[in-house]
């Protein structure tokens, strides 16, 4: 399975962003979860969204509901993150990644870099 991130970059605050994960190598479906985590310099990894494979149930970090959104479009194997009303805290490496069941993500994006500045 590979997972290959891309779309960050430098933006202003209040700016915009969407992040691409193309996917390839398997096909995921009912159980399957794939999701987008950030890591910021000195900090842990956080989980910001997920999304069932099967259904499209969302789940957010409190600190990004109604600005960031999860999508997957099955036909193009990619997964996004539309990221609005960017802030400075959202500055970090951004993830994508699969879950293939139980708790833990099986597969991971090489990160893309997304700068927020004041």
């Amino acid at each position: 399975v590979q997972l290959q991130a891309s779309g960050g970059g430098l933006v202003q605050a209040g700016g915009s962003l969407r992040l691409s994960c193309a996917y390839s190598g398997r096909t995921f479906g009912a159980g399957n979860v794939m999701g987008w985590f950030r890591q910021a310099p000195g900090e842990e990894r956080q989980r910001v969204a997920s999304i069932g494979v099967s259904g499209g149930a969302t789940t957010y970090a409190n600190s990004v509901k109604g600005r960031l959104t999860i999508s997957r479009d099955a036909a193009k194997n990619t997964l996004y993150l539309q990221m609005d009303n960017l802030k400075p805290e959202d500055t970090a490496v951004y993830y994508c990644a699969v879950r293939i069941d139980g708790t833990k993500y099986d597969f991971w994006g090489q990160g893309t870099q997304v700068t927020v500045s004041s």
